[in-house]
């Protein structure tokens, strides 16, 4: 198995071994804004994850979400880390989260994890190396049109009245077989790549949401671009990931939502 891999493997069972035993207890939540919520969990997952990240990789630098990451100046290697995507599903007893860890190599995914406690799945890819669920190799869905379509997406925790979004869901709803909104992410993006979902949009994404995602929809045979079907980098404004078969006509609808919210 990859090096990255492995390691990432090791560490991800890790921290969801922690968030599973605290699943079922009471949340300690503060909130980093009005909805945007942040869990005693999500801090103890993070602080594991960048001790091992260090421990084996001091000269790479790790992003992570609650701020626990490193900066290494000029290094080649970033690790973009949740500790818990979908921390609000995990507050309400909602079990649909994750712990997903994504490797870039000057800025281009190569490595990626992402870890359902619950359900135990656990995602996992290398560049090149193929898209794998619990060990087994997974592909995207061969569905060829939207409206017979499941698709997925998600709705920012802050700035919410400014979020277009609604618009893109409106049309997207009215056009496929159904749109879910699971509130993870990390692991909308795994459903795509095992061909559980279609195809996943979204906006304001941070690079550790789709870090992990993003490799694994590639590796299962997916595309990843920006909501105009151009290049996609970690980190970007919006994200449309898709089985490649339905994707220009995800984009042509995404374009008339764009026309609706000028």
């Amino acid at each position: 198995m990859n090096e990255f891999l492995k390691v990432a493997s090791d560490i991800a069972r890790e921290a969801g071994a922690i968030l599973r035993k605290e699943f079922d207890r009471p949340k300690t939540i503060s909130y980093k804004g009005e909805v945007d919520i942040v869990t005693e969990s999500d801090r103890r997952s993070e602080a594991v994850i960048v001790a091992r990240l260090r421990e084996h990789f001091p000269g790479h630098a790790i992003v992570a979400e609650e701020g626990g990451g490193a900066a290494a100046a000029g290094a080649k290697y970033c690790w973009h880390v949740d500790p818990l995507d979908g921390t609000t599903n995990f507050a309400h007893g909602y079990p649909c989260f994750a712990v997903s860890i994504g490797l870039a190599e000057d800025g281009e995914p190569v490595a990626g994890v992402v870890f359902n406690p619950v359900t135990e799945e656990f995602f996992s890819a290398a560049r090149g190396e193929g898209a794998y669920l619990n060990e087994r190799p997974i592909h995207v869905s061969s569905i060829e049109k939207l409206a017979t379509s499941l698709v997925a997406t998600g709705f920012p925790t802050h700035h919410r009245k400014r979020s277009a979004n609604i618009n893109y869901y409106w049309e997207f709803t009215l056009r496929s077989h159904g749109v879910r909104r699971d509130g993870s992410a990390a692991l909308d993006l795994c459903s795509v790549a095992c061909g559980r979902f279609d195809a996943f949009w979204e906006f304001r994404l941070n690079s550790w949401d789709t870090a992990a995602g993003v490799l694994l929809v590639r590796e299962a045979g997916g595309i990843v671009t920006d909501i105009k079907g151009g290049p996609y980098s970690l980190g970007g404004p919006a994200l449309l990931a898709s089985n490649g078969l339905i994707h220009e006509e995800m984009r042509g609808v995404a374009e008339i939502a764009e026309r609706a919210n000028p």
